[in-house]
Order: structure tokens, then C-alpha cells, then sequence
């Protein structure tokens, strides 16, 4: 076995390292494209693929559902006998016009307001008719539900008193557009 050689005895020197030649930035910036290219490639295909995707309607509806209450009025109610002024009689109907320019159709799920701890959504099968309670009401595609205190109908049970005032807070859940709060009119009994 021969020994390990040491300095200056069989030793030779290192090579001395070459100084980069004109081509040699070139090289370096062809091995840059080249390890670059493979995920640009990936990202773009990717993207057009997504891109693909979205326009062919594989999202679903990308835009918010709207709908627009066109028409908001709480009406006044009559009153109990003058003994007691201040207690309001019954339940209170309101006048909504809700429009849907959606393609597809919305439901109303419920409506509070700051004047009643409950609101009910009721569907009468005429002027005079009873009123069953229901889960939610339907607003067309394109189309347009109107509720009035004689067919289907938004009823504040035992709200405060709101005749004095001007306006009433609403906020119309819907299962498509969400939320929207809306400023109802106070107005003359039985009237929009």
C-alpha cells in the first residue's frame, strides 16, 4: 500500500480553473429556459384548462343572485278602544314587490325587523280566506311575487307600535341572494 502523497512531495498541482470562455453566458441561460420551461408549461396549461372550465359553466352561477324589492310599505293598523291608546290591534300585513332578474328561481326563507320578534311568511288562498304558515315563498326567474295583506303575505305578529313613525326596518332573507334590508313605508290602513 503506498501512503497518502503530502505537499510537496509527488504532488500535483490543481488544475487551474479556466476562465469562462464568450459562449459560456449563453450555456447558463439555456440551462436557466430549459429547467423553467417544464413548470410554465404546467401553469399554462393549467390556467387553460380552468379558463375551459369556467366558460363551459363548470363553477355554476359565478355571479351573485340578485333580487330587488321594488315596492316595500308596512300599513298602519286600527287601534283598540280609546281606554287603551297605546295597545296596537293584531298583526301587521305588509305590501312587497320582490323582482328576480336571475335566470334562476329565489325563495324567500324570512324577513325579521326590529319592531317584531316574529314574522311569518303566509299563503291565503283568497281575500278573505285563512292563512296557512309557510317555509318559504318562490320568486320566479325573471319574474316578479307581490305580497299583500289578501293572498300571500309577510305578517309581523305583535309588533310594536310603528304607526307614529315614518319607516320600518325590514330584512328579507333569501336562499339565493342572501340578505337585503330594505326601509318599508308606513302607511295609511289596507294601502301600499
Amino acid at each position: 500500500m503506498s501512503a497518502p502523497a503530502t505537499a510537496g512531495r509527488g504532488t500535483r498541482p490543481a488544475p487551474a480553473q479556466e476562465a469562462p470562455g464568450p459562449g459560456h453566458g449563453r450555456d447558463r441561460l439555456r440551462e436557466l429556459a430549459r429547467a423553467a420551461a417544464a413548470p410554465v408549461i404546467c401553469a399554462t396549461v393549467l390556467i387553460g384548462l380552468l379558463s375551459a372550465w369556467v366558460v363551459t359553466g363548470g363553477t355554476g352561477n359565478i355571479v351573485a343572485q340578485q333580487v330587488q324589492v321594488t315596492q316595500a310599505a308596512v300599513p298602519m293598523r286600527a287601534f283598540a278602544a280609546a281606554t287603551d291608546p297605546e295597545s296596537p290591534s293584531g298583526p301587521a300585513g305588509t305590501f312587497l314587490t320582490i323582482w328576480n332578474p336571475g335566470q334562476k328561481a329565489d325563495e324567500l326563507l324570512s324577513v325579521s325587523s326590529p319592531i317584531a320578534h316574529r314574522i311569518v311568511l303566509i299563503r291565503r288562498s283568497g281575500p278573505e280566506g285563512p292563512g296557512t304558515v309557510v317555509p318559504e315563498v318562490t320568486i320566479p326567474a325573471g319574474g316578479t311575487l307581490t305580497l299583500t295583506p289578501f293572498g300571500t303575505d309577510v305578517v309581523l305578529r305583535d309588533p310594536a307600535r310603528y304607526e307614529n313613525d315614518a319607516t320600518v326596518r325590514l330584512t328579507l332573507t333569501f336562499r339565493r341572494a342572501g340578505r337585503i334590508s330594505v326601509t318599508a313605508d308606513v302607511s295609511a290602513p289596507g294601502t301600499p
